[in-house]
């Protein structure tokens, strides 16, 4: 009887680890008026680090989205990135990003702002906003 269910539960630890995670792409958006048409990743990594001011970032508060954006785009996770705008807000070279806790605030925010820049779930898209880049 032991032997059924551990070669059960054996079986059903190979199934569940062999199931691949399915992630949501996301979509980095910014108003449809503004010029820029497409970005690579590490460009777009360059306005949510501080180290460009050409657009101004609009982030999602703390959650899968964000995590899962610092990991694909900026090779970061929150603590890190994080650690970076509180030294760029403390010796007064940047402000830190306004944050909203839904894509559709997210969203909002940068259709209002031309020089705006925001990153949501690609389902999320409508003709408020414009893709310049897909994170898969």
């Amino acid at each position: 009887m032991n032997t059924k269910i551990g070669k059960l539960l054996l079986a059903a630890g190979i199934c569940m680890g062999a199931a691949p995670v399915l992630a949501a792409e996301i979509a980095v958006i910014v108003n449809p008026k503004n010029p820029a048409t497409r970005m690579f990743s590490e460009q777009a990594g360059q306005f949510f680090l501080g180290k460009s001011s050409l657009f101004t970032p609009i982030e999602h508060t703390d959650g899968p989205l964000r995590n899962e954006f610092y990991k694909k785009v900026l090779d970061k996770d929150s603590v890190q990135v994080k650690a970076i705008w509180s030294k760029l807000v403390f010796t007064g070279k940047a402000s830190a990003p306004k944050e909203y806790g839904s894509s559709a605030e997210v969203k909002k925010a940068v259709a209002a702002d031309v020089s705006a820049i925001g990153y949501i779930e690609k389902s999320a898209v409508d003709d408020s906003v414009k893709v310049i880049l897909t994170v898969q």
